[in-house]
């Protein structure tokens, strides 16, 4: 009896945090499926409407609904995938060739560099947004792709996680390049970068996500409906009441914003899973 139920307990509390986790989820997309009046009423119910081609139709193309009048989702999507996509190449090249000079080269204050790197993840964001957004403001990139990407680049974090790995790199590898004549720059391409294909795809996976969840640095830059990204959108089209906010448009919007981070988990899982636990070079 004991034995049976340590078995299915771990089952249990698996299905019961699934549950938790996805009934909101579940809720948008049957929300997404009925009209503005219906779940205003409160009398929404648990089972799909048919209002659903109507609503993705109109959430996707105009972004229009009985009350408020929004940026079309499929804009705000672009920008969102465009802004998610550049801080993921962006921080995954420079921390790449960070790690890469701080690891395998020589030169005064090299740990010095690396430090002042590493530091800058105590730093809480509200420090630095201020100064940030002064600096992205005279160089005249308010409400550009520019300045809603290339201030979120930097990353501390995937430097100072592609050091550890570079360090667990064996010698016998660096020595065997040199002895075939590979410069700095060919052992890096044909030796460093497939060993790190992993953790690359771990880290796409997560600042994809990273990127395309920014609220605070969008919100701040973006002046126009033309650079709204999906999570800006979403929060303006919530109006002071529910008398004043179709919730059906904004469900809808919700569940096509959902859809680009689970299609990336999705597709990579595979190598997402193996870059946070496999220790093989």
């Amino acid at each position: 009896m004991t034995g049976s139920r340590n078995v299915w307990l771990p089952h249990i509390v698996l299905v019961f945090g699934v549950i938790i986790f996805a009934f909101p989820i579940y809720l948008a997309v049957i929300g997404s499926t009925h009209s503005a009046p219906t779940i205003a009423r409160g009398d929404m119910p648990l089972t799909p409407g048919t209002q659903a081609v109507e609503n993705y139709t109109r959430a996707l193309q105009t972004g229009e609904g009985t009350r408020v009048r929004a940026t079309p989702a499929l804009i705000m999507m672009r920008n969102s995938f465009i802004m998610a996509l550049v801080i993921v190449v962006g921080k995954i090249t420079i921390s790449l060739l960070s790690a890469f000079a701080v690891v395998f080269f020589e030169f005064p204050f090299r740990m010095t560099f690396f430090w002042m790197i590493f530091i800058t993840l105590m730093l809480p964001v509200e420090v630095r947004i201020i100064p940030t957004y002064a600096v992205v403001s005279n160089l005249g990139m308010i409400d550009t792709f520019a300045g809603l990407t290339i201030p979120l680049i930097a990353s501390a974090t995937a430097t100072l996680l592609f050091r550890q790995f570079f360090m667990t790199v064996p010698d016998e590898l660096v020595d065997a390049s040199q002895i075939d004549g590979a410069g700095p720059m060919r052992f890096f391409w044909d030796v460093l970068l497939p060993l790190s294909r992993n953790n690359i795809a771990a880290l796409f996976v997560i600042l994809f996500i990273y990127g395309w969840n920014q609220y605070l640095w969008p919100l701040l830059i973006t002046t126009s409906r033309g650079r709204e990204t999906i999570v800006i959108g979403i929060v303006k089209m919530i109006g002071t009441g529910d008398a004043q906010t179709d919730w059906n448009m904004i469900m809808a919007t919700a569940v096509l914003a959902l859809l680009p981070p689970v299609l990336v988990v999705i597709f990579m899982q595979r190598w997402f899973v193996k870059g946070l636990v496999d220790a093989e070079k």
